[in-house]
């Protein structure tokens, strides 16, 4: 069961989460807000965090070979793995992270300020729906940004060999629902 006070402001906050407004502004202002308390408390702290499980996805750039970060939402599932989704806030276009994925799987994590390596498979159609419900049950009405993108937004699952796993640390495991 959730927190009564994280599901109360969840309630309030997804639904502003898929107003126009939130799309136009949230790209821009969301990364700004989300890398300057990510430096200030050197990575433990992320402003999406306050409300959702969230990392920094260090990918290698599908085209450039650059390193690039990506501050995302993700949902535990269930098996010590996380849950990514490309919403790119409802935009046409897939996130570039999701290329960068698709080209270099191997990857790194930032959780609660400490790195781990992690491995992306593409979450196969047969399990959409049930990965669906799981967002969804954390940050309801999620997948409406795939409908109103107008494309299949890419789901990746992160696994990581690292024991106790990051994404289903204490404290989200008490807070989740």
């Amino acid at each position: 069961m959730a927190n009564p006070v994280l599901r109360a402001l969840r309630r309030i906050a997804a639904p502003v989460s898929r107003t126009r407004w939130f799309r136009r502004v949230g790209p821009r202002a969301l990364p700004v807000a989300e890398r300057l308390l990510r430096r200030a408390t050197g990575g433990r702290l992320v402003v999406s965090g306050i409300l959702v499980p969230s990392l920094v996805l260090q990918t290698t750039g599908a085209r450039s070979g650059q390193p690039r970060s990506s501050e995302l939402m993700y949902t535990p599932d269930g098996r010590g793995g996380a849950i990514v989704a490309g919403t790119s806030f409802a935009r046409a276009a897939h996130p570039a992270w999701t290329a960068n994925l698709a080209a270099h799987p191997d990857a790194e994590v930032v959780v609660r300020g400490r790195r781990f390596r992690v491995h992306a498979e593409l979450v196969r159609d047969a399990e959409r729906e049930a990965t669906w419900a799981r967002i969804e049950r954390q940050w309801p009405g999620y997948r409406q940004y795939e409908r109103d993108s107008g494309r299949t937004v890419r789901l990746f699952r992160l696994t990581t060999g690292a024991v106790p796993s990051p994404f289903d640390g204490r404290l989200w495991g008490r807070l989740r629902g």
